[in-house]
C-alpha cells in the first residue's frame, strides 16, 4: 500500500468520515467497519484505530456530523425568514429538500447510531433551542403569551416528522408539494387564530386558550389533502397535545 498523505489529524478524521459517507450513501451501511473504511481511504486499519474504535464509533460520529450540517443548513434558511409563517415554510421546504437530497444516508445513519444515548441528548437541545426561536417570534410576531405560544409551537414543529415519514412512502415530487401545502395550511390557520383569539382578549380583557388552538389545527388537518397526511397528522396532533399537557 503507498503511504497515505499525511494530514493534521482533524483533518483525517473528517477524511475518514468522508470515506464512511460514501459507504452509507451507496446503501452499504452494514458494509462500514474499519476495514471498509481504510480501504475507501487508502490508509491503513492501524490508522483508522487511531480514530475509532470500532464502526459503531464511526457511524455515531458520521451522524453527528451530518445531522449538524444539516441542523445548521435549515437554521440558516429559517434565521433569513421575515416572519413567522415564512420560519415555518422554510422549516418545511428545507426538511422535505434534506429528505430527498439525503433521505438514503440518514436513514441508514438513523438505525445503525439512532439508539446512542449521547446523540439523543444532542438532538434534544438542537429541538429545545429551535423550539425556544419559534416561540420567541410568536410572541414577538403575534403578541400573545408564551403560555399561549408554546403548545402550539410543539404542535407545529411535532407535525414535520410524520410529514417526512409520509413522504418516504411516496418520494415523489408531488406528493412532496402536496405535504408541504397541507402543512403551510395548518400553519397558517393556527397563526391566524392565534392572531384572533389575542385581539379578542385586548378587547374583553380574557385570556386566549392553548387547548382552543388546537383545536383549530385539528380542523385545519381535517380539511387538508391528501387524505392519507390529514389522517397521519391528526394522530400526531392528539399525541403531541397530550405530551404537551
Amino acid at each position: 500500500m503507498p503511504e497515505p498523505v499525511r494530514l493534521a489529524r482533524a483533518d483525517r478524521r473528517e477524511d475518514l468520515l468522508d470515506a464512511a459517507l460514501v459507504l452509507v450513501a451507496s446503501g452499504d451501511v452494514d458494509g462500514v467497519s474499519v476495514e471498509t473504511v481504510a480501504d475507501r481511504a487508502g490508509v491503513s486499519r492501524a490508522l483508522v484505530y487511531k480514530h475509532f474504535a470500532n464502526r459503531t464509533e464511526i457511524l455515531t460520529a458520521l451522524y453527528e456530523r451530518e445531522g449538524t450540517r444539516l441542523h445548521n443548513e435549515l437554521s440558516a434558511e429559517v434565521l433569513a425568514a421575515r416572519t413567522l409563517e415564512d420560519m415555518y415554510r422554510a422549516l418545511c421546504h428545507g426538511s422535505l429538500a434534506a429528505a430527498k437530497a439525503r433521505g438514503q444516508i440518514f436513514e441508514g445513519l438513523r438505525s445503525a447510531a439512532g439508539r446512542n444515548r449521547d446523540l439523543r441528548r444532542v438532538q434534544r437541545d438542537r429541538d429545545r433551542t429551535t423550539s425556544a426561536a419559534y416561540v420567541r417570534q410568536t410572541v414577538h410576531e403575534l403578541g400573545v403569551a408564551p403560555a399561549v405560544a408554546e403548545p402550539v409551537t410543539l404542535l407545529l414543529l411535532g407535525a414535520i416528522a410524520p410529514m417526512l415519514s409520509a413522504w418516504h412512502a411516496n418520494p415523489t415530487d408531488t406528493f412532496a408539494a402536496e405535504l408541504e401545502a397541507a402543512y403551510m395550511c395548518m400553519v397558517v390557520g393556527s397563526l391566524n387564530e392565534m392572531r384572533r383569539t389575542s385581539s379578542s382578549a385586548e378587547v374583553d380583557g380574557t385570556l386566549p386558550v392553548a387547548e382552543d388552538i388546537s383545536n383549530v389545527i385539528v380542523q385545519q388537518l381535517k380539511q387538508a389533502s391528501p387524505d392519507q397526511l390529514r389522517d397521519i397528522l391528526t394522530t400526531v396532533v392528539a399525541a403531541m397535545a397530550g405530551i404537551g399537557d
